[in-house]
């Protein structure tokens, strides 16, 4: 009888976890196809920035200047989430440099996004830069020499980003890279995850393996839709004065 119930409980057990590892895979879902950027927006004056070479979303040269910060932005709005994503950054000359925008929006008329964005390059890597809205770091790595560790120059780098509330979290290569909580109570906890490529730089930015969990909404947190824009962002025609 103490025999079967160990098999029993043993079943039981071996059970569960099997059902908790099928669901954790089945909440997440890829952002890329691997395909073609189905799913994501690019400026009608962008596009040949952005494309899809050999499974890879790939944008830049290294020939050739990026003349200004460019983006492609889910369109999809999301709260909280899990974000995973390989990245890799080479680049020649200039400012070489990418990051990964969320709870962003588009700027009216502008090639300029506004929000949260988690930083990636030389000397960037596990910061946290308030694109167009603060235009500074707000948010740093506790352990800078760590990160830079685990940063693989000129190779592929895997990005770990959870947003939970008020609170952003990330991780390069499984290190632990930035942990920012947000004091301010009229900064939207939503919007668009979109990936940036620096201007004047000889810069190619390659992205691939995006995959999100969709976590449950904040009760009452502050949206884009509650929130206005800065009002130097508001004012239609003409660029923005940017970001970083």
């Amino acid at each position: 009888m103490k025999k079967q119930l160990i098999t029993i409980i043993g079943g039981v057990a071996m059970g569960l976890l099997v059902a908790s590892n099928t669901n954790a895979q089945d909440t997440k879902k890829p952002l890329f196809d691997g395909k073609s950027l189905a799913g994501w927006e690019v400026l009608e004056g962008e596009r040949q920035l952005w494309r899809v070479k050999d499974g890879v979303i790939t944008a830049g040269s290294l020939t050739e200047k990026v003349p200004h910060n460019s983006f492609i932005a889910t369109k999809r709005s999301f709260h909280n989430f899990d974000l995973r994503l390989k990245i890799r950054i080479t680049g020649t000359e200039g400012f070489v440099n990418s990051g990964i925008q969320i709870r962003s929006v588009r700027v009216p008329d502008s090639h300029e996004m506004i929000g949260y964005q988690v930083d990636a390059g030389k000397g960037w890597w596990g910061k946290l830069y308030d694109e167009s809205r603060r235009r500074k770091v707000i948010g740093k790595s506790a352990d800078a020499e760590a990160v830079n560790r685990a940063v693989k120059q000129d190779g592929w780098n895997d990005y770990r980003i959870r947003a939970e509330g008020t609170r952003i979290r990330s991780w390069i290569n499984g290190v632990a890279a930035l942990d920012f909580t947000e004091t301010e109570s009229n900064i939207p906890q939503d919007g668009q995850i979109g990936l940036q490529i620096h201007g004047n730089g000889k810069t190619v930015v390659q992205v691939k393996d995006v995959t999100i969990e969709i976590l449950p909404p904040t009760p009452n947190a502050p949206t884009w839709e509650k929130v206005d824009l800065p009002k130097d962002k508001k004012k239609k025609g003409g660029k923005a004065s940017g970001g970083k």
